[in-house]
């Protein structure tokens, strides 16, 4: 069925009014084409509508932000973002802008580099639970606490691969257009999912964004752009598109290589070379099938649970991705101060875990005065450390063994107070205690 933009504006329109708008509607928006159309057409069917007291049902745009995102898609979301919400309140519209992020201790440097999780591949994608399912499952439950019930509009189309087009069907309920979703007591609708990939750039490219005020020229641009300007790309993780070219999280390792981001170098985003390198030397790390490949080289022979078997990365190579993350950081910050790679918080809870770790030759501190010339504290001044450890030697000076063990529990005790999970303080410092008397488990940083 060929695309009729009048007729779907008007079923949009009809699905909203249904119910008095007593349930909510959920607008997943990633910036690429699928959600941009989505989120157009939806705007349409709104000013649309008169008089305004039809205009009941608040609409919440939600993006999710790995944290991880590729920082120019992620700088061009952002303006957009700014844009919907600015002009949603000029329009006097019930549109609100929300975003959701990982918490601290599930971002992907925290665990990565903290907890030496290895890159993610294709049997084990433990980045996908903590960055983007979590995030936005915990904002609708907020959502369906709130209003009981919620609808939530996704840009899938049954043209993307045959993998959607069967998942659009399974869940589709026969004489309804809204879907049965995994959650309960919210449903689906898909507005867009008959929609082809040429009429989808056609609505973009003939249509004003309502909220830009031009006909998605950016959008294009950086689609050409991190394609090599061979063919459109998208930007979503499940999708695959010409040339394995995909915008996403700029450290995914499930890819051989990122040809969007290489694309964008190529095109004048020089300053994205060290975000290559990373990325690169992450996928050189991962488990495969090669006999070249040495799983001992860069992780421990025994796992986070003290059960033998290929464990995390070694404390070495966690501070070596620390420094060329914090030098990827350096490029990107000097080409644009909003580029972000890895937060001072995150930083924080790298250096709690290593501490919990017992990982004392390397600290955060260091690598980051190594990259940038400056220290960075957590929590206390490099003169309050001074002066705590001046104390310990003084009060300790007839039995200085016992100085290493009070920093340890005094670490354990601020790494808790500092973590969102504070619960387990008591088993950390009697497993301290009972390594001090007993010792019976060698060290993570004895490599």
């Amino acid at each position: 069925m060929a695309f009729n933009k009048q007729a779907l504006i008007s079923e949009i329109q009809e699905q909203y009014l249904e119910d008095d708008g007593r349930r909510p509607w959920i607008v997943a928006f990633s910036g690429g084409k699928d959600s941009t159309t989505l989120l157009m057409l939806v705007w349409e069917a709104l000013v649309g509508l008169t008089p305004i007291e039809q205009k009941k049902r608040d609409v919440f745009v939600i993006c999710n932000n790995t944290l991880v995102e590729n920082p120019r898609v992620l700088k061009f979301v952002n303006k957009q973002l700014e844009a919907i919400r600015n002009r949603a309140l000029d329009k006097e519209l019930p549109i609100y802008v929300h975003h959701t992020v990982p918490r601290l201790d599930d971002s992907f440097w925290v665990n990565l580099i903290g907890r030496g999780y290895p890159a993610p591949n294709n049997m084990f994608r433990w980045c996908t639970e903590r960055l983007k399912i979590s995030p936005t499952t915990h904002y609708i439950k907020e959502k369906i606490a709130d209003y009981g019930e919620v609808i939530i509009l996704i840009g899938t189309r049954s043209d993307e691969s045959s993998a959607r087009a069967a998942s659009i069907k399974k869940h589709e309920v026969k004489g309804e257009r809204l879907r049965n979703h995994p959650l309960p007591n919210a449903k689906a609708y898909a507005p867009i999912k008959d929609m082809t990939t040429s009429e989808v750039w056609a609505y973009l490219e003939s249509n004003k964004n309502p909220w830009t005020g031009d006909r998605n020229h950016e959008l294009r641009t950086l689609y050409l752009n991190g394609s090599g300007g061979d063919c459109p790309i998208v930007m979503d993780t499940q999708t695959p598109s010409c040339g394995n070219s995909r915008f996403g999280c700029w450290v995914c390792t499930v890819v051989k290589r990122d040809r969007s981001m290489e694309a964008l170098i190529d095109n004048g985003e020089d300053w994205m070379v060290p975000l290559v390198r990373v990325r690169d030397f992450l996928y050189e790390t991962i488990d495969r099938l090669d006999e070249n490949y040495s799983a001992e080289k860069y992780r421990m022979p025994i796992r986070r649970n003290k059960a033998e078997g290929i464990g995390p990365y070694w404390p070495k190579y966690r501070y070596k991705i620390l420094k060329m993350v914090l030098e990827a950081q350096k490029a990107a910050s000097k080409a644009d101060p909003n580029n972000q790679l890895i937060t001072l918080q995150e930083l924080s809870a790298i250096q709690i875990v290593w501490n919990r770790d017992h990982i004392y030759e390397h600290t955060v501190s260091d690598a980051y005065k190594e990259v940038f010339g400056e220290s960075v504290e957590f929590g206390q001044t490099a003169l309050e450390i001074d002066r705590e450890k001046e104390l310990l030697n003084t009060v300790c000076a007839e039995n200085s063994e016992d100085v290493q063990l009070i920093q340890r529990l005094l670490n354990a005790q601020k790494n808790k107070g500092l973590l969102l999970k504070k619960m387990g303080l008591q088993s950390d410092l009697e497993n301290i205690l009972q390594e001090y008397v007993r010792p019976t488990f060698t060290k993570l940083d004895n490599y």
